[in-house]
């Protein structure tokens, strides 16, 4: 498999896991609402940061390998 493959390959996967959060988001967002409204706006940071840190990460790795 050549790594363009790979890449490929590993951006959908991210693309699905992060789509499959945000799809679950509302719900998750108040599951932790109802505990804190500070929990819910953590959940969306971490969200959004996640979803950046994972691009970043493979990016960092990639150069390294």
């Amino acid at each position: 498999m050549s790594e363009k493959q790979r890449t490929i390959i590993a951006a959908g996967l991210i693309f699905i896991g992060f789509g499959l959060f945000a799809w679950l988001l509302p719900d998750i967002m108040m599951a932790a609402g109802n505990l804190s409204p500070w929990a819910a706006g953590v959940v969306v940071v971490v969200f959004l940061l996640g979803f950046f840190a994972v691009f970043w990460a493979r990016s960092r790795y990639k150069d390294k390998g």
